[in-house]
């Protein structure tokens, strides 16, 4: 029973440092907000993590996680190109349509430490080599045209994230205030970006 209720109250914290977090981020955010939000004493918000720091690492990394998902496997399957390039487009932007605050936090915090990114981003053991190779070998194959296979994946990446990175600006440049139409906008990008990098990345079966 006392373990169950432990968990329960990590769990709340966790929910709340991830709210007050993104909320305010690392420098913004106050211990005694967290606790608050938890509904719990700051006392036992220390019992569980004893600085703020090691606490915003608990809730980083579990972020990181969910906007750099584990794509090796989905890339080096033995899917088409085609059909691997496009799941991973409709699996990513799906991630970012439930969390679209992602982006905007993420990229706040890696400018405040690039360090402490670097660090947890080489912990993720995410090996891009084996992409880049994959895609390589693809070229070879003539399925697809010869490139740095580094532009293909900050091509993808980036028509996937900076919509969301950059809702403010992009919702009032492109429709104003209409919520509902950026909102449509976003989940018609599976289409419009699967397209886009397909026609031209891959070459036309002989």
């Amino acid at each position: 029973m006392n373990e169950i209720k432990k968990d329960n109250t990590e769990d709340k914290i966790l929910k709340a440092a991830k709210t007050i977090f993104i909320r305010k981020g690392m420098e913004g955010a106050r211990m005694q907000e967290i606790a608050d939000e938890a509904g719990i004493n700051k006392a036992l918000l220390h019992y569980y993590f004893r600085s703020k720091q090691k606490l915003f690492e608990a809730i980083f990394v579990n972020l990181l996680t969910q906007i750099f998902p584990n794509i090796t496997t989905l890339l080096l399957s033995d899917k088409p190109i085609e059909e691997k390039i496009g799941l991973f487009i409709e699996k990513y932007i799906d991630m970012l349509l439930q969390n679209p605050y992602l982006p905007a936090f993420v990229l706040k915090e890696i400018n405040r430490d690039s360090d402490f990114f670097e660090k947890t981003f080489s912990n993720r053991k995410i090996d891009l080599n084996l992409i880049f190779n994959m895609l390589e070998k693809e070229m070879e194959a003539g399925n697809i045209r010869k490139m740095n296979p580094r532009d293909i994946m900050a091509n993808l990446l980036a028509m996937c994230i900076f919509p969301f990175a950059a809702k403010p600006m992009l919702k009032l440049l492109l429709f104003g205030e209409n919520h509902q139409q950026y909102d449509q906008f976003l989940e018609e990008r599976k289409s419009t970006i699967k397209e886009f990098v397909l026609n031209s990345i891959v070459l036309p079966k002989s």
